[in-house]
């Protein structure tokens, strides 16, 4: 188990159910990638998941949920999973449509090359050093 903030309870409880089982599935499995990981609330409404910076955040869309990483294009990709964002410097997105499922292992696996990034410094640093 892990804490709740009850910021990103009330998020995820406002949206429709299909949207609240992705969203649930992608906090599960962020607290999973590191246990000290915590949730906080950034941008007044939107559910971010930090550990010594951001790992990822959730934004609902009208057809979608997009799951922000927040790796500076570091962590690999090699299940394919990023969507959009590709050439993005601070994020790239996994977005989950309305019945599909979450790429669970994929996911976790990526989120857990984000908080090593994270714990070594943080992806601007890794990228300043010149390390890939």
């Amino acid at each position: 188990m892990y804490t709740k903030d009850p910021r990103v309870d009330a998020y995820i409880d406002a949206l429709p159910e299909w949207q609240r089982e992705i969203c649930r599935q992608v906090r599960d499995l962020a607290h999973a990638a590191d246990p000290e990981l915590e949730e906080t609330i950034k941008r007044t409404r939107q559910p971010y998941f930090v550990l010594q910076g951001n790992v990822c955040a959730l934004l609902a869309a009208k057809d979608h949920v997009n799951v922000f990483v927040y790796d500076g294009g570091l962590a690999p990709d090699p299940h394919g999973i990023i969507t959009a964002g590709h050439g993005n410097s601070t994020a790239r997105t996994v977005a989950v449509r309305r019945g599909e499922h979450v790429p669970a292992d994929a996911l976790l696996e990526l989120l857990r090359a984000v908080v090593a990034d994270n714990r070594a410094g943080g992806w601007r640093r890794i990228k300043a050093r010149g390390t890939p």
